[in-house]
């Protein structure tokens, strides 16, 4: 079982190679399209970027940096994320 948590301790889990959208939702991120094009769901990875899978074209397209992902596009390959929003 995965796990994202936040900062401050709050924590969901997720099935390994689970999208982390729904996880997120419950921690307060917030979503606009949910297609990863608006960025409205833009996180910071502050631990565990490894356990992520590979950035999606939608994602490369927008020029994140190395540690910002979009929680709509993003899954969690397992282990756990700690995130900032």
């Amino acid at each position: 079982m995965a796990a994202v948590t936040t900062e401050d301790g709050r924590r969901e889990e997720v099935q390994d190679g689970e999208s982390i959208k729904d996880a997120c939702e419950k921690l307060g991120v917030p979503f606009g399209c949910s297609e990863g094009i608006c960025g409205a769901c833009e996180i910071e990875v502050v631990e565990g970027f490894e356990n992520l899978s590979d950035k999606t074209q939608n994602e490369e397209d927008m020029g994140l940096e190395e540690n910002r992902r979009l929680a709509c596009q993003c899954k969690i390959k397992q282990g756990e994320i700690k995130i900032r929003f």
